[in-house]
Order: structure tokens, then sequence, then C-alpha cells
């Protein structure tokens, strides 16, 4: 029996990753976190779904070993320096976690990839099975149609996404530069605006959408002459991603350390 904790427990995402740590035969929630002076602290942890767990909101700053008492895995999907705040209770504690926050600067990844010599991690900017399906298939697209053929990125998330562009359209252009035999970083065409002339050869550009509730959807256009090929995944729900995490927890019970992402959960390398 997997004992699960939620970071941002009150949250959109943090409700879904709930309700299938509830449903899973396999897991039970252990603890639930939110940040200081949430509403919903004391609350019961399943009190929106109409059902009593024993697991009360807290604040962990506060209490971290009632929080995290008997917790093998905390699921983490808030934002970088909340999420570094737990790695920190975590890290004594020797509990794993499953991350799937975004926006990471290269100096908190380090962060983690010190912490993962300690503890086992699973770190992936998105935790969905199709997602990280879709990540192997642009992989064979980009071999097939290396030349000749421009790039795109197109990502849509809700209003209330912060960071742009979005963990998993980073993914996508990472997947295919790196198939390409470039950093992304050398390639990747983020902002368009003006007079900006004529496409340059090898760059892959990003566009970006916020709007209304749109949980996530991202596209990648391959444009040759006379022909585009598209590959497209979208969530419909968030709950693709709490399976997915679920997975990632199932995957940790076996390591005591190690940096891993969903294509390691997966088996995908």
């Amino acid at each position: 029996m997997m004992h699960i904790a939620i970071a941002g427990a009150a949250g959109r995402m943090g409700r879904m990753l709930i309700e299938a740590v509830l449903n899973a035969p396999d897991a039970q929630l252990s603890g639930a976190l939110e940040v200081s002076g949430c509403p919903a602290l004391g609350r019961d942890a399943g009190e929106f779904m109409g059902r009593e767990t024993g697991v009360m909101l807290t604040d962990a700053t506060e209490a971290p070993d009632l929080a995290l008492a008997n917790t093998n895995v905390l699921i983490d999907f808030t934002r970088p320096a909340a999420t570094l705040a737990h790695l920190e209770y975590c890290l004594p504690r020797q509990i794993g976690m499953v991350i799937g926050t975004t926006g990471f600067d290269p100096d908190q990844r380090a962060q983690i990839a010190e912490a993962a010599e300690q503890i086992p991690i699973v770190c992936a900017p998105n935790m969905s099975v199709g997602v990280n399906a879709t990540l192997k298939l642009l992989e064979l697209a980009a071999k097939i149609l290396s030349a000749d053929y421009d790039i795109e990125v197109i990502e849509a998330h809700h209003r209330h996404k912060v960071d742009a562009p979005s963990g998993t359209a980073l993914a996508m252009g990472e997947a295919i530069a790196r198939t390409l035999g470039h950093e992304l970083s050398d390639v990747a065409l983020f902002a368009r605006e003006g007079m900006t002339g004529e496409r340059v050869n090898g760059t892959i550009g990003f566009s970006t959408i916020r709007g209304g509730d749109i949980v996530g959807d991202h596209t990648v256009l391959f444009c040759g002459s006379g022909e585009r090929v598209e590959i497209t995944h979208r969530s419909s729900s968030r709950m693709n991603y709490a399976l997915g995490s679920l997975r990632a927890c199932r995957f940790l019970m076996g390591h005591k350390s190690g940096l891993f992402d969903m294509q390691d959960v997966l088996g995908l390398r």
C-alpha cells in the first residue's frame, strides 16, 4: 500500500490527485498540504467529494512531521518556490517526490537533481501517459521529416497558468531538437513581432494561448512544401495527469534514490 501526500491539495489539480488516490486500491491518502492562510486549512481533504478521509488540510510549515507522517511519496503540482520548500521537508524524512511543477530555472533544477542523490524523484513537465507517448512520436517524426520541414509548437492553457511556454511545449521542443542534434536554446524562437524577415531554417517556433478553462492543448506542426503533418494532444480533464502521477508513485516504490521522468516510468527510454 502506497501512502501518498498531496501538496496544493485545495487547488484544481490537488483535488483531482486526491480523488485519484482515494479511488486507487493500492494507495492511501496520508497527507494534504496547503499554504499558510488557505481558507480550507483544517478541513477534511475529501470534503469536496463528500467523503470523510480523516486527513485534514495542513500547513506543512507549521508541523511537517504531522503533515507528512507515514508518507512514502509526496505529489507536488504547485509552483517552483513551494516545491523546493517541500523538497526540504522530504529530504530528511526520506520521502520520495513526484514533481509535476513547471517553470524551474537551471539553479532550481540543479537543486532537485542534488536531492535525488538521496531520495527518489520523478520530475516531469507532464505526467500524462498520452503526452509521453506523443513525445516518442515527435522523435520519430523529427527523424523522418528532418529536412525541408519547418517546425512550430502551439500550446493553449487556462487563463490562470503563470508560465509560458508550458513545460510540456518545451519538452516537445527539446525532444525534437535533441533528435536533430541541437540544444533547444540554440534553435528556439519564442516571439515574433513587427518586421521579422523570412523564417530562419532549422528554428523551432513557439506560440502560446491563454484563456478560459482550457486544460491543456499541444500541437506540433511539421510544415513542408505541399503538405503539413500535425501531431496533437488534447487534455479534456486533469485526471490523466493524476493517473500518470500514480504510475510514477508506483515506479518510485522500487527505488531508494535517483532522478527520473515519465519516459523512465513508462519504459520509453
